[in-house]
């Protein structure tokens, strides 16, 4: 016999949705969001029904950067760039209805003036996700990127806690919102 958990994840496949998650199964287009109705697609999300996924980044949406004595991707815009940041440490690369983390990790950004040599990473970008009508939606918050800079404990794949993301002020940003649908 069947508990409600099961019963619940197998009727969510069947009707395409993703096991535990309230967004469907499928391909999907990943869009960062700023004032005035811009809006970059840099990117598709292939999500299986078990909430495992896969991100294609566009790469043509992209210029290549060589910063810090690092390589990055970067959305160019006329005051600020917005340069991905690749989480450097495992993750498994799932989500569920409550657990968005991967994700989130998996969108890591840097913002730096257009005009600046290097970068700063005290600018880091975490966009917390949220479900909302049947898609993801993302609310920049800033972060010190140096947290990253050692890998986390044995068992810890997620070493970001509350205390590390700080709220910002959207307006002050370029592209404050994410977009999964």
């Amino acid at each position: 016999m069947m508990d409600c958990k099961a019963v619940v994840a197998a009727a969510l496949v069947c009707l395409g949705g993703t096991a535990g998650a309230d967004i469907a199964a499928g391909p999907k287009t990943i869009t960062l969001t700023g004032p005035a109705d811009q809006r970059r697609d840099i990117a598709t999300l292939d999500l299986a029904a078990d909430g495992s996924y896969r991100i294609n980044w566009t790469d043509a949406e992209f210029d290549d950067f060589f910063l810090s004595m690092r390589p990055f991707k970067c959305l160019t815009g006329k005051d600020k760039h917005w340069c991905h940041v690749p989480y450097p440490y495992a993750i498994e690369r799932r989500i569920s209805q409550g657990d968005l983390t991967d994700l989130e990790y998996d969108l890591l950004f840097l913002w730096k003036g257009a005009g600046d040599y290097g970068i700063n990473m005290w600018n880091g970008v975490y966009y917390r996700l949220r479900h909302q009508d049947g898609r993801l939606v993302g609310r920049m918050y800033e972060m010190d990127m140096d947290l990253l800079s050692a890998p986390p404990a044995p068992g810890n794949l997620r070493p970001l806690g509350v205390g590390d993301l700080h709220e910002t002020d959207p307006d002050g940003h370029w592209l404050p919102g994410l977009v999964i649908e």
